[in-house]
């Protein structure tokens, strides 16, 4: 792994700190949290502004749409937005983090034509119909039911925590299509258009009072046979694809994030006198070497991707994203955690709003994205070879 930085990635930092200073300040405000809507049009305003400067998609191949740039480029991208203050990506998560890669990595040609541009432009929102609500954690125990009909399936059951689906042009599907197979093996990948007809959308409203999930309701919805990713039965592979991006990069930005909160916490403990107390500080330091060490791995993570991808191998994250999104989910949670405790009652409500929604958000981090029962179920019998628990 190489942490040091040539002189052409130094210049990329310069000439993209300095388009961010011009750009952000055009920026309209920033809408009710609670506004889905107008939170898509904030974001995907945020998106074409990027994509037009050169820098969406920027770590995309560049026959996917993408400027082709280094993983190395991208968490320079990363640090440097997240310096200024820069938006998220918001309601493009899916459709920029994991849907977009996954097409880029497994689609046809047509269908990279078709769906990647939109998302680079943001033009349009993916979200993600996985989870269902009697599988748990158990994505291959799914119930949702795809049969063939000539040119399409048709899809019946319930999708739940579907994220961004209220304001979603699309949803990365996983159906179930031969129900006589092993679970692994009868599943299907699916491009759902959300304006098909057949769909019905719950929101569901969440600890922090937004809504950016949703019950999917799908009654004999009729989806192209051509809106699949991969072969039939094969959606299961191609979902690990998916869920190796979600756990091994997606969170990357948001590592940037933690690590400026875990230093807004100790210029607030410094000024509230709570920096006097021995045992904060120990735990504010061990919590900076903790997102120090999440953020080597995620350089460790996109290193290896760049030198397999270099070499003939595969440029999908491994192994070392599970472990990443184990590690990070619990330390996000603490660090939040510590933060009600450097803030007060009082300093945490003083400040309302935003570290009050982000310490609720922090519990969902354990769950999202596959459990961290899950991740340590998959490091113990995939990396470490341990017989599977009964």
């Amino acid at each position: 792994m190489r942490l040091d930085r040539t002189p052409q990635q130094e210049e990329f930092r310069c000439t993209l700190r300095a388009w961010l200073t011009e750009a952000l300040p055009t920026l309209p405000p920033k809408p009710d949290p609670s506004d889905w809507p107008a939170r898509r049009a904030y974001d995907m305003h945020w998106q074409r502004m990027l994509y037009d400067a050169g820098y969406a998609g920027l770590h995309w191949p560049a026959d996917a749409g993408g400027q082709g740039a280094t993983p190395t480029q991208h968490l320079i991208f990363l640090e440097e937005t997240e310096r200024a203050g820069a938006p998220y990506v918001g309601a493009g998560f899916v459709g920029l983090l994991h849907a977009g890669p996954t097409i880029a990595a497994e689609g046809t040609p047509e269908q990279r034509r078709r769906w990647l541009p939109p998302i680079l432009r943001g033009d349009e929102v993916w979200c993600q119909g996985f989870s269902e609500p009697d599988a748990g954690s158990d994505l291959a125990s799914l119930r949702t039911r795809a049969v063939r009909d000539g040119d399409s399936y048709v899809v019946t059951g319930t999708k739940v925590w579907t994220s961004h689906a209220e304001v979603a042009d699309w949803c990365e599907l996983l159906v179930r299509t031969d129900p006589e197979a092993p679970r692994h093996a009868g599943l299907t990948w699916l491009a759902l258009p959300m304006d098909a007809p057949g769909i019905t959308i719950r929101p569901l409203r969440t600890l922090a009072g937004t809504a950016e999930f949703a019950e999917v309701f799908l009654d004999d919805v009729r989806v192209p046979v051509a809106n699949r990713l991969g072969a039939e039965n094969d959606g299961w592979r191609v979902t690990m694809v998916t869920l190796a991006y979600e756990r091994g990069t997606a969170f990357a930005g948001e590592v940037v994030a933690c690590r400026r909160v875990l230093h807004d916490l100790a210029r607030a403990a410094r000024r509230n006198g709570r920096w006097d107390d021995p045992v904060l500080r120990r735990r504010l330091g061990r919590l900076n070497g903790e997102f120090t060490a999440l953020w080597r791995l995620v350089q460790w993570n996109v290193s290896h991707a760049e030198h397999a991808g270099r070499t003939g191998g595969s440029s999908v994250p491994g192994a070392g994203a599970s472990v990443f999104k184990l590690a990070y989910s619990g330390a996000r949670q603490e660090l939040y955690d510590t933060a009600a405790e450097v803030l007060g009652p009082e300093g945490a409500l003083d400040s309302c709003h935003e570290w009050t929604a982000a310490r609720l958000s922090s519990l969902s981090y354990t769950i999202a994205a596959g459990t961290s029962q899950i991740q340590r179920n998959i490091l113990a019998e995939r990396v470490l070879g341990l017989p599977k628990g009964r």
